[in-house]
């Protein structure tokens, strides 16, 4: 409903693929909510990978939605593992106003002896390695990069994990991702994830001090983190964890909806929603400018075929290229 046929006390739904921002004044609470459908379903179903990786890279997605979408400046948000399990990479990025790619680097033989025992849950599957959560703010901004150690925990905890690290704020993360009938469509599945993060921001710092994390170097008189008996925060995670994962998936329900039912004796206030498409920022003048700096050597490793040919690792779209395009290539072929 456009804003301004609304009469006082309506709202209008953001509805899938939009990221929500709301706040909760009443408890100090902040925070945003998606529910990704169309974007999700499109891009694990152009990979096509195994259920298990395309449901771990789904919850990376919706996750890095949630968290990208707050940047207030013109940059990218980027997502990513590097682990020994046998989904040795997540790669997902979101760049502003509503971009998001993602991909998945896996061991088909080890995903498919994973899941035939049984351990295919998003921490047996990547294993022991770090996350990296990565801010760019364009080629002249200094990025700024944030590293969790992933060693047998979740990405929802992961994620608890850095804001606990970086930003020293009372967060909470909760991610949910499933395959669904949708009315009309015959039996085909599709892909839905959803994702909430909320943060305790009260006016007063000192009543956000949270305990040092182990081996940390903040003293007791110090250290920045909330003081854990605060009853505005406990009641905000106490009512976060009553969110059953279907809540954060039904089409029917929608972000403003699971946000009425979670704080309405509190209040909540809603903000309109920030779209979110399938969208890589591929191109083929992109791709040859990488080629055009490759030397002579590398240009005539990558002639197939009389052609080269580059394939998107985010969208699976492939580049053609003449080798004549290139100076260097007929020069490396003379010497081959």
């Amino acid at each position: 409903m456009p804003e301004a046929d609304r009469k006082l006390g309506e709202f209008g739904f953001a509805g899938d693929d939009h990221v929500v921002p709301f706040q909760v004044e009443a408890l100090d609470a902040r925070g945003r909510v998606v529910q990704l459908g169309p974007v999700v379903d499109q891009i694990l179903e152009r990979h096509d990978y195994p259920e298990p990786v395309a449901r771990l890279l789904a919850e990376a997605m919706a996750l890095t939605v949630i968290l990208g979408t707050s940047l207030k400046f013109e940059g990218k948000f980027i997502l990513q593992t590097r682990s020994d399990g046998p989904v040795d990479m997540l790669v997902a990025d979101f760049a502003t106003p509503h971009s998001l790619r993602a991909y998945a680097s896996f061991d088909p033989d080890r995903v498919a002896e994973a899941t035939a025992a049984g351990k295919d849950a998003p921490p047996d599957l990547l294993g022991k390695g770090v996350l990296a959560l990565t801010v760019d703010q364009g080629r002249h901004m200094q990025r700024y990069q944030g590293i969790v150690e992933l060693n047998g925990i979740s990405l929802e905890d992961a994620a608890r994990t850095y804001f606990r690290q970086s930003e020293q704020l009372p967060t909470e993360v909760r991610l949910a991702v499933a395959r669904q009938m949708v009315p009309g469509d015959g039996a085909r599945l599709h892909w839905r994830a959803g994702g909430l993060v909320a943060q305790f921001l009260p006016d007063a710092p000192e009543r956000m001090r949270l305990p040092d994390l182990p081996g940390g170097d903040g003293d007791d008189q110090m250290e920045m983190r909330t003081d854990p008996t605060d009853d505005a925060w406990h009641e905000v995670r106490a009512l976060l964890e009553t969110i059953e994962a279907d809540e954060l998936l039904d089409p029917t329900v929608g972000a403003e909806r699971l946000l009425f039912r979670l704080f309405h004796e509190r209040g909540v206030r809603v903000f309109e929603g920030t779209p979110v498409r399938d969208d890589c920022s591929c191109s083929r003048e992109r791709i040859k400018s990488i080629l055009d700096g490759f030397t002579q050597e590398e240009i005539a490793e990558s002639i197939e075929d009389g052609r080269i040919k580059v394939s998107c690792e985010f969208c699976s779209t492939e580049y053609v290229f003449d080798p004549a395009d290139f100076p260097s290539a007929s020069q490396g072929n003379g010497h081959a």
